[in-house]
């Protein structure tokens, strides 16, 4: 594996024997291993540099990734959708801020997939009333409709089958159910067909 960087290229040795040796850094033009570590993009730069620009519309940054390879990755989102036009125009913007000549960089500008786990408040909000897919820490998949955000917790309505009294068949009975965000590993958007 090469890094794109001019001044360093990192090489991944790996023998088939004895498996991998480890990495090997290889420097050019008289720099540093610790020189090299100021090269790579650092997310702290890129979410300032996003979140300014963001400043004052619809749009907020749900999720920012940087690879070791320098690939910056920007997902934004807002309760209306987001806008192609807009996302390239943030995507110039972050450009202009970061200079080619001392990082080389891949940026990718986008919203986030429909299908994605909420990450933020505001999915879960721009969600009221659709269904969603919840999956407990315990591994438990329950699927509803999305019909309350608080800033510690959501509630589900669940639909259930149930034993009634005086009934041969199992009746359908809806459950609210309330948790907290850290009770769940992810909450995404149930898209139907």
């Amino acid at each position: 594996m090469y890094c794109k960087n001019e001044n360093f290229v990192l090489l991944l040795q790996h023998e088939r024997k004895r498996g991998p040796t480890g990495s090997l850094l290889y420097c050019k033009n008289n720099t540093t291993a610790s020189e090299n570590k100021q090269i790579m993009i650092q997310q702290n730069t890129v979410r300032q540099i996003v979140n300014d620009y963001l400043t004052n519309t619809k749009y907020i940054l749900i999720d920012l990734r940087i690879s070791p390879q320098n690939e910056i990755y920007v997902e934004i989102d807002s309760y209306e959708g987001v806008d192609v036009d807009f996302c390239a125009e943030l995507s110039n913007h972050i450009q202009s801020q970061l200079n080619r000549d001392i990082e080389d960089y891949e940026l990718e500008v986008g919203s986030v997939s429909l299908t994605a786990p909420f990450k933020t408040k505001m999915q879960y909000e721009k969600n009221l009333g659709h269904e969603v897919e919840v999956l407990t820490c315990e591994g438990k998949k329950l699927k509803g409709m999305l019909v309350e955000v608080n800033d510690n917790n959501f509630k589900v309505d669940v639909e259930e089958m149930v034993r009634v009294e005086g009934k041969k068949r199992r009746q359908k009975q809806i459950n609210t159910l309330t948790f907290l965000y850290s009770e769940v590993k992810h909450t995404t958007y149930l898209l139907k067909f």
